[in-house]
């Protein structure tokens, strides 16, 4: 791969390979409305991996269309001139994890590994491959690749009634969670930054749709109709149904 011309790439299970990618989402932080407080918190981090500081790996959870996967896009156009480069990998991939990181480990890149929804049902056995690079090999994991995942869940393997079974509480208040909570915990807790996000109400709403419709000549209140309208046909009135609203070719 040559890092130097390829800013992006995805994990290919089947070849072990690394496929290029070409066509890149132009998304800016700038478009990135109504998660101000995420966005921050985001960039700081990124710089601070960047600039080869102390950083964590990033867990963004929360409700769907609300800029998750948006954020790693536009890290990619903001940082990729300093040095920034994102690898894409499908949650059912996880265990070839390693085989990225030794890929990765001696370029003089920055590296994301982005996976998109993760989350785990009961059974699946995919997050140990995530596990052993989060920290829980005996080899240490590369310094310039963080672990970027986005989730509808803050914890990521589906919890269940019975997994408090063995869950007590100490004679002075502590927790003591029984294994199966523990198991499920500790995953999520390899990730050293939480960003959660949360669907808006209509005022945020609207405001992303003026945010889409800058510049726009006609009758304001309509168009806030018409998007209202177009929201509750979707049962949603996030940023992704706002830029929804805005692709239909309202005019």
């Amino acid at each position: 791969m040559d890092w130097q011309q390829t800013y992006a790439a995805l994990w290919r299970p089947k070849s072990s390979r690394l496929k290029s990618v070409s066509a890149l989402d132009p998304i800016r932080f700038d478009d990135l409305i109504g998660i101000e407080r995420q966005k921050a918190a985001f960039i700081e981090n990124t710089e601070r991996f960047l600039h080869e500081h102390p950083s964590n790996n990033v867990l963004l959870w929360g409700a769907r269309g609300t800029g998750k996967s948006s954020l790693i896009k536009a890290a990619l156009n903001a940082y990729a001139p300093l040095g920034l480069r994102v690898v894409e990998i499908d949650r059912d991939d996880l265990d070839d994890l390693i085989e990225i990181a030794d890929l990765l480990r001696e370029e003089p890149y920055r590296f994301i590994v982005f996976c998109d929804d993760l989350s785990f049902e009961q059974g699946e056995r995919g997050y140990k491959g995530l596990k052993r690079i989060l920290e829980g090999s005996i080899e240490m994991p590369p310094s310039n690749m963080r672990i970027y995942a986005t989730s509808n869940r803050r914890h990521l393997i589906s919890e269940y009634h019975a997994d408090n079974i063995g869950t007590r509480v100490g004679d002075n208040g502590e927790i003591h969670y029984g294994d199966s909570v523990e198991e499920k915990i500790a995953l999520s807790d390899r990730f050293g930054l939480w960003l959660s996000f949360y669907n808006g109400d209509q005022a945020e709403y609207l405001r992303l749709v003026d945010h889409y419709f800058k510049g726009y000549d006609g009758d304001i209140d309509e168009l806030h109709r018409a998007a209202l309208r177009f929201a509750q046909s979707r049962a949603s009135k996030s940023a992704r149904t706002a830029k929804q609203f805005y692709n239909s070719g309202y005019m």
